[in-house]
């Protein structure tokens, strides 16, 4: 049986939603490979706007936006993700198709400086905001590192309370309590 990773299980719902020429968000940059993805969706006429807080994160994400020829594409910001919604020009607010969050740790980085529940639900809360009609929002969650559990449990806490959306949580392949976890908010 081939396994198909939950990051390729996000792309792919996300391509469902995505048209060519559409807006699309990266919440948290980390090494630019969801960055990458929603560029190349979105094509020459689309744009993608991304965030991270630490600086290697940009780089990292620039770098492999200008290896492809993606940077025209994409507006990156070295911000909080919650702070999406004063940073997205407003007339991009309610036209978002997808946005996409893969919380926890920068892999390679300083695995202290990870994604706070505070902040992720401030981001989500922007999201509905920016999200537009038959929108996704797709959050690989990591609850087996320091801070994952608590994130993952405010996330599924919050999605609970979505009375107008459609909520879908896939579980890895492994049968852990520590296992990665994609959660799928359709508009």
């Amino acid at each position: 049986m081939q396994r198909i990773s939950l990051l390729e299980t996000a792309h792919s719902i996300v391509r469902t939603y995505l048209n060519c020429g559409g807006l699309a968000v990266d919440a948290t940059l980390g090494n630019g490979h969801d960055t990458l993805f929603l560029a190349q969706t979105v094509g020459e006429n689309g744009h993608v706007f991304g965030f991270d807080i630490q600086c290697k994160a940009l780089a990292v994400t620039r770098q492999r936006l200008q290896q492809h020829d993606m940077q025209q594409r994409v507006t990156l910001y070295q911000a909080s993700h919650a702070d999406m919604l004063d940073k997205i020009p407003q007339s991009a607010h309610g036209q978002i198709q997808a946005l996409m969050f893969n919380l926890g740790y920068l892999p390679g980085a300083d695995k202290s400086l990870i994604t706070q529940s505070a902040s992720t639900l401030q981001a989500l809360n922007a999201c509905l905001a920016l999200l537009a009609n038959r929108g996704v929002i797709t959050v690989m969650a990591y609850p087996g590192h320091a801070g994952g559990d608590q994130e993952c449990e405010t996330l599924a806490a919050w999605c609970a309370e979505l009375a107008e959306y459609s909520v879908e949580t896939l579980l890895s392949m492994h049968a852990q309590a520590a296992a990665p976890r994609l959660f799928v908010i359709r508009k």
